[in-house]
Formats: C-alpha cells, sequence, structure tokens
C-alpha cells in the first residue's frame, strides 16, 4: 500500500494544510470514507464527502475520538481548530480531491489495466477473472466498487508488485464516466451490455451507451461481443476512438474476430472457437444466457491478451455464481457468523474486517476469523501474511483459526490465540461447536477451500425457510426519505413490532449509525431490548403502560403522553424518584379516534399544568395523519394538519423552551413534504412501501424456501386438508417447508397465493398447512432443494397484501420469529 506524509498529499491536492501541533510528516498509509471501514486510525486519512443526503464533516468530531488525526474536509469550522494533534487539509471539493489523490497514484504504475463497464455482469466478468487469472498477481476493485468514490479507493491499492488490475466503472448520469476515466486510465477494456439499468437519468440507450465507451479512451483494446447490435453499430460507426483496436466475439456471426460455437450437454456447455491458428475448447457449468455472455467476455479477454495457459482455460468448469454480499446469519452458542467465503485476498479482508469491528461491538462479541491460504496477493507470502497479522492486530482480534499450507507455515507470526489446520476437512474433523460461544466469527476463504461446510456446522439450525434482509437497500431507503426532507428536519424511525418484520436490534444498529435522531417503538420490552443491545439512540415508547413506567426510567425510554390520566401517573413516579426534566412526547388526536388528546380544553389544561411543574420536559408534539397514501383523503389529511397546528401551538407557546412537531408518516413525506415541521416519522417507507409506487423505494425483504419433496398426483385427487386442492389433470405437486405459523397467510390457499420458482410464478394448491403448502410445478423440471420466492423481487408484498385485502404492514409483520432473518449487505 501507499505511504506518503500529509504534507506529500496536501501538495497534490493542491490544498491548504492547517494544523495544530501536528508534524507535517506525519505518514498515511489508507484512505477512508467511511468510519466503519477505518481499522487503523493514526495511519489513515478521512475524506468528510458532502452529498445531498449526507455529510462526512458531521463525523469528523466522532473520527477524532477513534483515533484519526488527517483529515481532508472542504468546510473548516471553529469545532475542528480545537482538535489537538490533527492535520486537515481543506479544499474547496473532497469528492474531486479524492478522486484527484487516485488519478496521481495511477499515473505511478505501467502495467496493464482492464477497465469493465456495462449495464450488467461488471462484478461477474471482474470476479471470474480474478478466478481464472489465480496464478497470476492480479488486483482488482474490491466487492462491487465502482462509483464516483468506490474506484478511487480501488486505484489506491494498485502497486507495483501487480501483474495486471482489474476495475470496474459504474455509472447513473451523464459526465460521470469521464472522472472514472482519468482515474482508471485503462490500458484494455471489456463492455460487457447495455441494458435498462440507471436508464432514468437518460435519454436514450444510445446516449448512455455514449457516456460508458469513455471509458476507453485510453485502451489500445476494446473486446465486447458484437451480438449486441446497438453496441456494435456505434462502436463502427465512430462511438470509440479510431486508434483502439476493436477485438469483436460473437456466437451467432462468424466473421467476429472470435467466434464461439455452443454445444449443450448435461447440464453444462462446451464452447469450441479458434484463434491465431489455435483450437481451444472450455466446458462451462451453467446454460443461461446470462452467465454464457460473461463467460464469453472472460474467454475473449484470456485469448486476445495471451493467458490462455491450460491451467486457465480448465478453470472455466469450476466457474460459480459470484456472491457479492456479506451474509450475517445467527450462530450457534450465541455467536453471529459473517459469511464472505467465496473470494480471499488482503483488500477484501481489511473490507471483512470492518464489518466484523461494526458488528461485533453490540453485545460485545469475541472476534474470531477464520481464514484460509490468501491467493493473488502480488507479494512474498511472509510479507503478505506479516501484513494479514497487522490487520488482525490493528482490528482487536481475538483468535485466528488459519486453514491451507500456507497459512500454517507461517504460524509464528500471529500474536493472539490461534489455530492451524492443513485443510477444511481437518478442522471439520476436529470441529466442536462447544469450542465457539457468544463470538463474532468472520468466514474468509477462497472458493477452493469449501467454506460453506464450515457455516454449515457454524450456523443455528433452523428449517430452510428464510427471510433474507438487504441492508443496502434500507439505508437506501432513508437516504432517499433523508433527500424530500430539509437537513435540518429530523427523523423519528419506527422499529415496533420487530422493525416490521425485519429483525429489531440489527436494524436499530444501522439506523444509529447513519445518525437517525429518534426511534420509536410500541411497547417498553421493545425499548429495553434495544437498550440492551447497545441502542444509545433516544428511543419513544407509543404505548407506555403503567406497570413499566419504572422500566421506562431505568432504560432512559421516553413515553407518549396521551391523556391527563397518564400524565399524572408518570409524572408522580418521576416524582417518588427525585427524578427532574424527564423527556416526553404528547399525542393529539387530529382524526384518528385513537389516542390522544383532542381539545383544545384539554390542551390548554396539560399546558397549565406543564408550567408549574420541573419533572416533566416536553420533547415533541406530534399526531397521526388517518389517510395520507390516498388522494381521496387529502381534504382530510389538510384538515388534521391544519388542527395539529392549533393545538400544538397552545403548547409551543406557554413552555419556554424548544419543542419538536411532526405529523408526516412515510406517506405523508412522500405526498405533503411541506407539512415536515421540525421532525418526520420514517416507517413502511423505510422497509420498502411507497404511497406512491416510486421504484426507487426499495423492497429490503426477500422470503424465501426450498422445495422439500415433488410428488406425482393424478388427474382427480386432491391435495391438502379438506380435499380443497382438486387436480383435473396429471400434476407434478411440491411440497414447501412454510405455513400459516411461519407467518404465510391462510388466505393464500387454493391459487390465490402464487410463488416464484424456476423462472416461473406458479400457484398454491390446496389448503395452507401450520408448517407446509404446496404448489403446483407441472412441467418446470423441478427438484428437491430448488429454491422458491414467497415474497421479494417477483412476488411483490403489495400484491400479496392486495390479494387478500390486506395492507403491507400485515403481511411484514406476522412473519414469524421462527423465520431465520439472515442480513445481507455489500
Amino acid at each position: 500500500m501507499p505511504i506518503l506524509s500529509v504534507g506529500q498529499i496536501s501538495k497534490v491536492l493542491n490544498g491548504e494544510l492547517r494544523s495544530s501541533d501536528m508534524d507535517q510528516e506525519w505518514m498515511i498509509s489508507s484512505i477512508a470514507i467511511d468510519s466503519r471501514t477505518i481499522f487503523d486510525p493514526e495511519s489513515s486519512l478521512f475524506f468528510a464527502l458532502k452529498s445531498d443526503r449526507n455529510n462526512g464533516h458531521r463525523y469528523v468530531a466522532d473520527l477524532v475520538h477513534m483515533g484519526v488525526r488527517a483529515f481532508v474536509v472542504s468546510d473548516y469550522s471553529k469545532e475542528f481548530s480545537r482538535f489537538e494533534h490533527c492535520n486537515f487539509i481543506v479544499v474547496p471539493d473532497t469528492l474531486k480531491a479524492l478522486q484527484e489523490l487516485a488519478i496521481w497514484h495511477r499515473s505511478l504504475f505501467n502495467i496493464p489495466v482492464l477497465g469493465i463497464t456495462g449495464s450488467n455482469g461488471k462484478t461477474i466478468v471482474k470476479e471470474w477473472l480474478f478466478e481464472l487469472l489465480r496464478d497470476r498477481s492480479v488486483i482488482r476493485s474490491p466487492k462491487s466498487y465502482n462509483s464516483q468514490v468506490g474506484v478511487p479507493l480501488s486505484v489506491w491499492n494498485l502497486s507495483a508488485d501487480y501483474e495486471l488490475a482489474i476495475f470496474e466503472a459504474g455509472i447513473s448520469k451523464p459526465g460521470e464516466m469521464h472522472h472514472l476515466q482519468k482515474i482508471i486510465c485503462p490500458t484494455v477494456g471489456i463492455l460487457t451490455n447495455i441494458g435498462e439499468a440507471h436508464q432514468e437519468n437518460f435519454t436514450t440507450k444510445q446516449q448512455k451507451l455514449e457516456e460508458k465507451l469513455k471509458l476507453f479512451e485510453s485502451c489500445h483494446t476494446l473486446i465486447y461481443c458484437m451480438d449486441q447490435e446497438l453496441v456494435h453499430s456505434c462502436i463502427q460507426n465512430g462511438g470509440v476512438n479510431s486508434r483502439i483496436r476493436l477485438f469483436a466475439w460473437s456466437f451467432t456471426n462468424e466473421t467476429a474476430d472470435l467466434f464461439f460455437r455452443k454445444k449443450e450437454l448435461n447440464g453444462t456447455v462446451e464452447i469450441a472457437t479458434e484463434f491465431e491458428g489455435k483450437k481451444f475448447r472450455v466446458e462451462l457449468p451453467f446454460q443461461d444466457e446470462a452467465s454464457l455472455e460473461n463467460a464469453g467476455h472472460c474467454l475473449a479477454l484470456i485469448l486476445s491478451q495471451h493467458y490462455a495457459e491450460p491451467s486457465v482455460m480448465k478453470l472455466f468448469a469450476s466457474l460459480q455464481p459470484v456472491a457479492m454480499r456479506l451474509e450475517m446469519k445467527e450462530g450457534v452458542n450465541n455467536c453471529l457468523l459473517i459469511n464472505d467465503y467465496y473470494n480471499s485476498d488482503i483488500n477484501s479482508l481489511q473490507i471483512a474486517l470492518a464489518f466484523l469491528n461494526n458488528h461485533a461491538r453490540q453485545p460485545n462479541l469475541k472476534k474470531t476469523v477464520i481464514l484460509s491460504d490468501i491467493q493473488q496477493a502480488g507479494i512474498p507470502d511472509e510479507q503478505l501474511y506479516r501484513e494479514v497479522s497487522r490487520l488482525l492486530q490493528l482490528n482487536k482480534t481475538n483468535r485466528l483459526i488459519g486453514i491451507g499450507t500456507k497459512i500454517k507455515n507461517y504460524a509464528y507470526l500471529f500474536e493472539q490465540p490461534s489455530e492451524f489446520f492443513e485443510s477444511t476437512e481437518l478442522f471439520l474433523e476436529s470441529f466442536q461447536s462447544a469450542d465457539f460461544r457468544q463470538e463474532c466469527i468472520l468466514l474468509k476463504g477462497a472458493r477452493d477451500f469449501h467454506f460453506e461446510l464450515i457455516s454449515s456446522v457454524l450456523q443455528k439450525k433452523y428449517h430452510q425457510t428464510i427471510l433474507e434482509i438487504d441492508l443496502n437497500a434500507l439505508v437506501g431507503n432513508l437516504n432517499f426519505f433523508r433527500n424530500a426532507i430539509l437537513p435540518e428536519t429530523r427523523i423519528m424511525v419506527m422499529v415496533k413490532a420487530f422493525s416490521y418484520g425485519s429483525g429489531m436490534a440489527e436494524i436499530a444498529r444501522i439506523l444509529q449509525y447513519h445518525k437517525v435522531d429518534y426511534l420509536a417503538v410500541a411497547v417498553a420490552d421493545e425499548g429495553i431490548e434495544l437498550r440492551q443491545a447497545g441502542i444509545d439512540l433516544p428511543i419513544v415508547v407509543m404505548n407506555p403502560e403503567e406497570h413499566s413506567f419504572e422500566s421506562m426510567i431505568e432504560f432512559r425510554l421516553e413515553p407518549n403522553i396521551y391523556s391527563e390520566e397518564i400524565f399524572d401517573l408518570f409524572r408522580k413516579v418521576l416524582q417518588q424518584h427525585a427524578v427532574v426534566h424527564y423527556p416526553v412526547h404528547l399525542k393529539f388526536d387530529t382524526g384518528m379516534n385513537r389516542l390522544g388528546f383532542d381539545s383544545t380544553g384539554e390542551v390548554e389544561r396539560l399546558a397549565g399544568k406543564l408550567q408549574v411543574q420541573e419533572e416533566i420536559v416536553v420533547r415533541s408534539v406530534f399526531s397521526h395523519l388517518v389517510g395520507a397514501e390516498e388522494p381521496v383523503h387529502d381534504e382530510f389529511t389538510l384538515g388534521q394538519v391544519e388542527q395539529f397546528l392549533q393545538l400544538s401551538s397552545i403548547i409551543t407557546k406557554k413552555l419556554p423552551y424548544k419543542i419538536f412537531r411532526h405529523i408526516l408518516n412515510s406517506a405523508g413525506i412522500e405526498r405533503f413534504p411541506r407539512y415536515q415541521f421540525e421532525m418526520v416519522r420514517l416507517g413502511i417507507g423505510l422497509y420498502g412501501v411507497s404511497a406512491c409506487g416510486n421504484n426507487q423505494i426499495r423492497s429490503i425483504s426477500r422470503l424465501k424456501t426450498c422445495i422439500s419433496q415433488i410428488r406425482l398426483i393424478r388427474a382427480g385427487q386432491t391435495v391438502g386438508y379438506g380435499r380443497k386442492g382438486v387436480v383435473t389433470r396429471d400434476a407434478e405437486i411440491a411440497v414447501l417447508p412454510i405455513g400459516y405459523a411461519d407467518g404465510y397467510d391462510r388466505r393464500l390457499s387454493n391459487g390465490v397465493g402464487k410463488v416464484y420458482v424456476k423462472g416461473q410464478i406458479v400457484p398454491v394448491i390446496g389448503n395452507i398447512c401450520m408448517d407446509m403448502c404446496m404448489i403446483d410445478v407441472t412441467g418446470l423440471q423441478t427438484s428437491v432443494g430448488d429454491e422458491v420466492e414467497l415474497m421479494g423481487e417477483h412476488i411483490l408484498v403489495g400484491d400479496i397484501a392486495e390479494t387478500i385485502g390486506t395492507i403491507p404492514y400485515e403481511i411484514l409483520t406476522g412473519i414469524s420469529q421462527r423465520v431465520k432473518r439472515i442480513y445481507l449487505q455489500e
């Protein structure tokens, strides 16, 4: 990794260096834009990036407390000047500065650099090439680091130790590729394809294609598939610099530079081709068009750049789907399991260790790393494992289990308690589940080590039905709603009912990191659970009960005061404990006819009581909109807002301190942002349901299971209880291990419910049972173990709710806690 002084970096960026008593020779070896990824604070340089949705300057104080001493900022505040032993490089634009530093760093190296762009397949092609060229020293972008921020972070890791660099570039609007081209400056390019992704910011696919082609301005060779007519036409008609060598391949056109002949075998495909007078054959373990296209790009690159050794060509037969997200699961004996076992290199290890740190912190789990030999490091083995040891020490890892002959040979380099095994099989032979308890375990292994076998023995045993929670989608939804309100408007997030079925503690941790202002739960027990999980944010209890008042005070939970009776009872408990200035929230009923003060007289009496006591401080006043999602109720909604303003003004005028007002829920934020006042409450929108059908709000949940058994049923027979599922023709029926006890609603029985399997939508047949249901898979050639989606990308939660006459809330919160939650995060 590069090592530069703060002074050198300041000169590269042409920035103004402001220091307290720090030495300008303070050395920097890593750069960061996210506090969760910082593993060595003293050698890190933090870029305080600003966007419409976030501002890195807000995190500077926390980072100084962590030990970070060097920052690149655009807004130098008086607060920064008070931090001792810190360096600040002041620039006009921190994102531009990050990119300029990467451009300067890239200019130091003269090695082949492959740049990949396209609408789909970028990450898969990159990862497959990394796997195929495993015997070479190759560096590539971590995960899908292909954005205006991800690309410079990737290029920063480039060094002279590598033979080849592979970087992917992604764009979402015109004008972006020019910046990425200067950073990557590729010598060889691959254009994967042009599809619908990110089309919303381009007028035509042609415009998007022309933008993507700008990546290849510095290339000597461009590889593409000429079967894509738009791509081929644009490139041939001057879409790229005429000096670039065009290398086109095809499955259909024999005039291509590389023509691939396909032959389908039993579940695989053989590809044969000729190049420079030699014949080549590879076998691929899949038959779908997308995978064949991605493999075609890989084969074209390997042949055109003369990497086609026999050992490389054999590896095509073992290519596997790419896991692009870390998986988090419950493990045995109160452990937390993080799966990242499809690649192993030093850069992705740093990312995985940052993820481990973030999730082991609460609830104070020990940190264990199970690590295989690292492939394609580009540096001598001893230097490599010395660096691994340094990273583990910096991240305060409690235990290492090394698997592989290479890491075992360097056991003496590791200072923490360690065990070493030459193979996964030897580890499994010695495995005892009792050896793992109250730990956060990171599985980080190269594909050849088959760490999925270790994962299967370490994870807590559930039945096969799982609910996947996409944490990246959740953060994206949060940022969407943040972008809809003013920067100073606060956000209260509803995490009641097990975070709408998504898992309360994990969701709360993500929200706490992303600095929401309040959390809200239904009852005190939910708030106590969050406190015990280490959540420090203010927590509002929406339905406080008298018997829980003392516990609420003990765990710093703030009640919703909705009546004079509750006010008097809670104040009495505060007096008994000699507590003063305790925060509460006042609820007004403006039309829900549920809880709350609903008249001017009631609120006037309450205001009078508040003025003559010291136990209670009002943090906020709020009300619930009845039908903000439906335009037919807009007149009523506006009437609610008017009544809320009248009632809230009585409180705000009579009390001498700041009080937040909030009435907007998720639908209200989308449809009535002008009434955001000082705070909004975000609920169902965070979890992926839009009141306006906005496709920028993504579902975060995917309910799936696997086929347990397949039965052949003759015409005239019936399926399930009550003989409701009548088969009118010979049929294949698949049994799924999910029923109404798991939250799969019984109203979806007898063809009402639909599931997605083998690329098709098929119906539920018969009555849904307590623990099982049946689906009709006639003609789909399904097998036991095939995955079935019951809710997600193809079976939308809104459609399920509409089908059975309910709302998405009921579907999401109804998923039983016996269904395993798996958290996914890039």
